[in-house]
């Protein structure tokens, strides 16, 4: 069984940043594609950020220039930093993962449990 868990969401100020992290632990041989999600309330879940094993990088355009999407293969954990947040960013952020298992080196789709971030003076 794979694992993704999330930390380091919070309330933060319009302007301010924050950083979340996401690590993945259980019975991986590798992982391909990690991304960030979100959902604000009322709204349909959105794709915030994605990045494959070799770096490559992908931003929704609301986020482009403000948020930073990294990994750590080691340690098998994807990152968000958020700048210059405003409350638009406000949501529950998710991390994804493509996993493959060592079980049967089948790819599998696992997701975090959520983190809320809210941007409010």
């Amino acid at each position: 069984q794979v694992r993704l868990v999330e930390s380091g969401g919070g309330l933060v100020q319009p302007g301010g940043s924050l950083g979340l992290s996401c690590a993945a632990s259980g019975s991986i041989f590798t992982i391909s594609a990690m991304r960030w999600y979100r959902q604000a309330p009322g709204k349909q879940r959105e794709l915030v950020a994605e990045i494959l094993r070799d770096g490559s990088t992908n931003y929704a355009n609301p986020v482009k220039g403000r948020f930073t999407i990294s990994r750590d293969n080691g340690k098998n954990t994807v990152y968000l930093q958020m700048n210059s947040l405003n409350p638009d960013d406000t949501a529950v952020y998710y991390c994804y993962a493509d996993v493959a298992s060592t079980r049967d080196l089948n790819y599998r789709t696992y997701w975090g449990q959520g983190t809320q971030i809210t941007v409010s003076s």
